[in-house]
């Protein structure tokens, strides 16, 4: 279903109402085991994959430490990062966001803990919410080998601890270029607030981050639109 067309039929009202309790307990999760070593780098990125782009990208925007938080596709060609085609399916995109941070303030793993615990559902396979397709896939595209490394041992370690019902179901995918989405997509959250999929599936992960990080809140999201846009 394209989000832009999403009505709130009564059976889409009920799925999403249905998501949204869920989201709203939150789930408290363990830092990871492993992680990165203070980095000399005035910044760093991450890039991170866990259903619609708007409320992921949401959650870092209002992360300590982050400094943008990009909106885009990760996975496939570039010739086929957009929208339209994405939504099909099979172009081996993901909906992602690619996250430029200062680690002297922030650390990948803690990154990875807000994803895990906040951004998405890492259980569910091919889908979030409402939203289904390989597009909507849970999935970390390290940036380097250090981060594949530690992406792997922190699944690996909360799949042993049996955080959750099922297993984590996301995949870690080296090598992937990324490519920012359509302006129309940047900011979403914040400039469509009571827009009816934002009001059910989004907003709630940003009450889970102000609550189970609140040292790692920020009420003041970094918006796209005062930081430029790069590949």
């Amino acid at each position: 279903m394209k989000r832009h067309l999403w009505a709130l039929s009564a059976a889409a009202l009920l799925s999403s109402v249905s998501f949204a309790a869920m989201a709203q307990e939150g789930l408290s999760i363990p830092p990871p085991a492993v992680d990165e070593a203070a980095a000399a780098a005035a910044t760093e990125t991450a890039v991170l994959a866990g259903g619609c782009f708007w409320g992921v990208q949401g959650v870092y925007q209002h992360t300590k430490g982050v400094l943008n938080a990009v909106s885009g596709y990760a996975g496939g060609s570039e010739a086929t990062a957009v929208y339209e085609i994405v939504g099909g399916g099979v172009t081996g995109h993901a909906e992602a966001v690619k996250i430029t941070y200062d680690p002297k303030q922030i650390s990948y793993g803690k990154l990875l803990q807000i994803y895990f615990s906040v951004a998405h559902d890492p259980t569910q396979l091919n889908r979030q919410g409402p939203d289904t397709g390989t597009q909507y896939r849970s999935t970390v595209f390290p940036q380097s080998a250090g981060q594949a490394k530690i992406a792997k041992a922190y699944i690996d370690q909360l799949d042993a601890a049996k955080i959750y019902s099922a297993d984590i179901a996301t995949t870690v995918e080296p090598d992937k270029a990324f490519y920012p989405a359509e302006d129309y997509h940047q900011d979403y959250l914040t400039l469509h607030p009571t827009q009816p999929y934002i009001v059910y599936n989004d907003l709630p992960k940003i009450e889970n981050l102000k609550k189970l990080f609140a040292d790692d809140y920020r009420d003041d999201p970094a918006l796209v639109s005062e930081a430029p846009v790069s590949n």
